[in-house]
């Protein structure tokens, strides 16, 4: 029996190292946003004197799909994996697979190193795709019937 709520506010909520927001991450959030996805990105919803844990933990509550940018940066970073562990929870307690893995300047063997359970799932790889083309495969996902019409 799935658990997760009904409705969200959010389509996605972007996990990432403060270091990869001008490669990939602000674009991609950019991309998706234009693409009418609903993102919780920190740039787009904090503001001066937010409280950084309730606005995070409400952005991972209230979004149904959650993008993990995994970079050696992550890894390394306590906020991301704050978010990650509050993302596989919810996996976990709601049986419902919602995290969109995407790996960047990374390699399997480095990700094996960090989550075993993290390299099982299909990801994208940044230098194998252009954020347009990433942007729009997430979005098909998140949004199926939208982009589908």
């Amino acid at each position: 029996m799935d658990v997760e709520p009904e409705q969200k506010q959010y389509d996605v909520f972007i996990s990432h190292a403060g270091e990869d927001k001008d490669e990939v991450v602000r674009p991609l959030a950019t991309a998706l946003r234009e693409l009418g996805v609903a993102v919780w990105y920190d740039e787009f919803e904090l503001k001066i004197g937010d409280s950084l844990r309730r606005k995070i933990d409400a952005g991972l509550v209230g979004s149904r799909f959650g993008i993990v940018v995994l970079s050696s940066s992550f890894f390394a970073n306590g906020w991301p994996n704050h978010e990650l562990d509050g993302l596989v929870t919810r996996e976990v307690v709601g049986r419902v697979p919602l995290i969109l893995p995407v790996w960047h300047n990374i390699t399997r063997s480095d990700l094996m190193g960090y989550s075993p359970s993290l390299a099982d799932k299909l990801a994208r790889v940044t230098g194998d795709v252009s954020i347009a083309d990433l942007a729009a495969e997430i979005a098909a996902v998140v949004r199926p019937i939208e982009v589908a019409a």
